[in-house]
């Protein structure tokens, strides 16, 4: 039996002492260079972070949020997509993937997830397209790959435009590419809790289409693409000179702390054995280990509330993702009598477990011990 720990869900302070010497003197930089907007560091990580997702454009932007909507609204002033075009999307998304498809005055189509992997249904996605059906939103939940070869499919058999929110799973692989390059654009987070994270709000839209990465751009830059000419009725959503910074530094290790997580992860599903505890499946398809860079580790159970307060008993910080689906926010009460069992059931019993790069061996044998004693 081990004696009583304290285990942080996300100990984000140490995290970025980790790289603390580096992230100082990249800011001391921007603060020598008396460019703090639009500047190098901004040009080198839009660089950077197009070759490591591996698409030709990154268009850096304020937050996660903007750069879905950024990508809706650039399809928009482009003319691929128009007001009132349904976007098909997964029902148990967080509420920016759904907000970034109302806000454009697009129609989000919910669909079910699958409950062994928690990913938008695949096998639901051709019954809910209609002659309305422009686009599908994939998000890659909790860092777990959400596409499918069938998903690629629908997409050329019903000329859609697929969309990925990557916000959770920076680094992930699907068949020898990574999520941010498998569709036509996607949108990024950096919020600080991210498997890549900021010191402060930061997004990045990435793309191979160069008309939409320049669209995107002057949007972002109030409708802009040259000083004091509008092209488009725009806002103000850039990433910062210093966010840039930090995040340059943090990108150079993403790879190596992204295969920390799998391990951590790894020892999870290899011990964590409690009838009361559904862990979701290890493999979305027959892709590559690298198929889920384990943002969150999400378990299932019906006694989810009582597993959550014994585990904080026990010293250990857990977390739901997220208690109320967005069919049930007051903000979307056009959709109260919608039923969805399966994102019912998830938001029910969700709880996110402690998996991050600096667990110890001893701090995640404790969660396995801790969880696997559990008795409601």
């Amino acid at each position: 039996m081990h004696k009583m720990m304290e285990i942080n869900y996300l100990p984000l302070k140490k995290i970025n002492e980790a790289h603390a010497d580096e992230i100082k003197q990249a800011v001391n930089k921007v603060l020598e260079s008396g460019w703090y907007l639009k500047g190098k560091a901004t040009e080198q990580f839009e660089q950077n972070y197009a070759r490591f997702i591996g698409t030709s454009y990154c268009v850096g932007c304020g937050n996660g949020l903007d750069a879905l909507w950024l990508i809706f609204r650039a399809y928009l002033e482009l003319g691929l997509l128009h007001e009132g075009d349904e976007v098909l999307v997964p029902a148990n998304t967080y509420i920016a993937s759904i907000l970034a498809i109302t806000e454009n005055h697009l129609k989000p189509v919910l669909v079910e997830p699958n409950i062994n992997t928690l990913q938008i249904d695949d096998q639901l996605i051709e019954q809910a397209i209609t002659n309305k059906t422009h686009a599908i939103m994939i998000v890659h939940l909790y860092g777990r790959c959400a596409m499918t070869p069938r998903i690629e499919q629908c997409c050329k058999e019903h000329h859609l435009l697929l969309i990925e929110d990557n916000a959770q799973a920076h680094g992930c692989h699907y068949h020898g590419k990574r999520t941010g390059a498998l569709g036509s654009a996607a949108g990024h987070s950096f919020y600080p809790g991210k498997n890549l994270g900021a010191l402060g709000d930061a997004g990045a839209v990435t793309t191979n289409n160069k008309e939409l990465a320049d669209a995107v751009r002057a949007i972002a830059n109030y409708g802009s693409a040259r000083k004091y000419v509008f092209n488009y009725k725009g806002i103000n959503s850039r990433i910062d000179e210093l966010q840039a910074a930090v995040l340059n530094v943090k990108l150079r290790y993403l790879d190596q702390e992204n295969e920390q997580r799998r391990k951590v992860a790894t020892c999870y599903y290899a011990h964590l054995n409690n009838p009361f505890v559904t862990l979701p499946t290890g493999k979305q398809s027959d892709n590559d280990e690298r198929d889920c860079v384990f943002h969150i580790f999400p378990v299932l159970s019906a006694e989810r509330d009582a597993l959550q307060q014994y585990l904080k008993a026990c010293g250990i910080g857990c977390i739901i993702h997220y208690p109320i689906p967005p069919h049930k926010q007051q903000c979307y009460s056009e959709w109260r009598n919608l039923h969805l069992p399966v994102t019912e059931a998830i938001h029910q019993q969700e709880l996110s477990l402690p998996c991050h790069q600096l667990m110890s061996n001893e701090e995640i044998e404790y969660v396995i011990e801790m969880v696997n004693e559990f008795q409601p």
